[in-house]
């Protein structure tokens, strides 16, 4: 786990997450009492889900789930998959001491020499536009589908590409300034940078109706890196954590797809190790 995660801390407001987002290039934090003790957690989709609301305590999940720093990897895995959460608080006897992220079990998954194939542990839906598709509906498309990234197909249904919602959000063409200004986190702490603030922009989109580009997806879908149907957890694992993705096209040896695996699959080769 990582220890003395960043946190929110009660009473607060939605600006103090955004100012922590923004700040530590993160996209949640778990919310603490004054006394240490694991009052809930806030995510952006908590932030998108009520844009209006200022106060702290009625933007975050009381119930996210927690676990105990005596737990097993095997259970933590567990709840991680189960639950479908990519944060996983760890307490002491209610007091938070950590923070468990799928990241950190895919650097174990990895070296475990696990042969199951990735196509016994696809789960979640497959989202795809064509290369032709114009970027707002392509980012439209992600937002409906719940996910950051979509593999691109080509005329012949065939795997081109992969855009994500950071490569849509790289042509909104927001001033960052004005966009930290018009949030209420303006500020001028060097570590601000649009790295950071770019993981809560949607909200701005959102709250401001930027529009976005109609150029096709193919002006700015990137190479995609892939995995085999019979490509082993771990060797998926390992090309997760080397190119910091989340996520990897499934494909045949014609490129044509049939999957996503996204990293809390990969959760259920440990959790299936109990």
């Amino acid at each position: 786990m990582t220890k003395k995660p960043i946190v929110a801390t009660l009473p607060g407001t939605r600006t103090d997450v955004l100012r922590l987002l923004v700040k530590h290039r993160i996209t949640g934090v778990p919310v603490v009492r004054k006394d240490g003790t694991l009052a809930g957690f806030v995510a952006r989709a908590h932030i998108f889900a009520k844009p209006e609301e200022e106060q702290l305590a009625m933007v975050m999940a009381r119930d996210h789930p927690a676990i105990e720093d005596a737990a097993t990897i095997t259970e933590c895995a567990t709840v991680l998959a189960e639950m479908n959460v990519s944060y996983l608080p760890v307490v002491r006897k209610g007091n938070l001491v950590g923070i468990i992220t799928p990241v950190d079990l895919l650097k174990h998954i990895a070296k475990m020499g696990v042969e199951t194939p990735v196509e016994q542990l696809t789960r979640q839906p497959c989202v795809a536009v064509h290369a032709g598709t114009p970027i707002n509906v392509a980012s439209e498309v992600m937002r409906h589908g719940e996910v950051t990234a979509a593999p691109v197909l080509g005329d012949d249904g065939h795997l081109v590409g992969i855009v994500t919602d950071r490569d849509v959000f790289a042509l909104s063409r927001v001033n960052g300034t004005v966009a930290q200004r018009e949030l209420g986190i303006a500020g001028d702490e060097d570590a601000w940078a649009w790295e950071g603030l770019r993981n809560v922009m949607r909200l701005y989109w959102e709250e401001k109706k930027i529009d976005l580009p109609r150029n096709p997806v193919r002006d700015i879908m990137s190479k995609p890196v892939t995995v085999f149907r019979k490509t082993s957890a771990s060797d998926a694992a390992r090309i997760m954590v080397k190119n910091d993705f989340g996520q990897l096209p499934v494909v045949d040896n014609q490129d044509r797809l049939l999957a996503m695996l996204y990293e809390l699959d990969l959760m259920w080769v440990v959790a299936r190790r109990s």
